[in-house]
């Protein structure tokens, strides 16, 4: 029996396979699949939830900002390997900066 090996004209699926259908494409980490919205949101996000998601944004940003100077770095790893709940860098200083925010 011969093998066939496919080969995709792309790497990557993004999105809505088209705008008629509610399934969608997935990709994580290096895994592709395609899933399907069972249900999808209809209504608009409230205050509440604009705020809670402009509040991680800027933690996000700030964790960015100081995983990018090397000095706030240095300080940060100092204190990451001072404590054993967060596994990754990044992980910590985002809670860190989101509780900040609170």
């Amino acid at each position: 029996m011969s093998q066939i090996k496919l080969e995709a004209p792309f790497t990557a699926f993004k999105g809505k396979i088209c705008k008629h259908t509610n399934i969608i494409y997935k990709q994580l980490r290096d895994t592709q699949f395609t899933s399907q919205i069972c249900n999808p949101r209809t209504k608009p996000y409230s205050e509440e939830e604009l705020a809670r998601q402009a509040k991680f944004k800027n933690a996000a940003a700030a964790a960015k900002a100081i995983m990018a100077d090397p000095t706030q770095r240095a300080t940060a790893e100092a204190d990451f390997n001072v404590q054993t709940k967060y596994k990754t860098l990044y992980g910590f200083l985002l809670a860190r900066e989101y509780a900040k925010l609170a």
